[in-house]
């Protein structure tokens, strides 16, 4: 029985990295333009940044319809990238008990 489900817990794992690399790489982008390390202006740039934010700004305003900005920050990717973390570890621990 498990071994029909196997794949698809896998599959949801896979997706679940890649929405994570997604993240991070929208943060470390992010946090690069407000150094000053990187320009938007930059059209490469410019459109990996736009890229990235529509794959993670709706995400972002679920999650901050329920948790506010708190002193000007805004928690949204921490709070995204720690259910993330716990969602592929449940897949994860869900895949070695089907391959029992």
């Amino acid at each position: 029985m498990g071994a029909i489900f196997e794949p698809f817990v896998w599959m949801l794992s896979v997706i679940v990295n890649i929405y994570f690399a997604v993240v991070l790489a929208e943060v470390v982008i992010h946090w690069l333009i407000h150094f000053k390390i990187v320009d938007t202006k930059n059209a490469y740039i410019a459109k990996i940044v736009e890229i990235l934010t529509r794959l993670t700004a709706p995400v972002y305003k679920k999650i901050a319809e329920k948790v506010p900005p708190f002193s000007g920050i805004d928690f949204s990717p921490f709070i995204l990238l720690l259910a993330l973390l716990f969602i592929g570890r449940i897949l994860y621990r869900l895949d070695v008990m089907l391959m029992m």
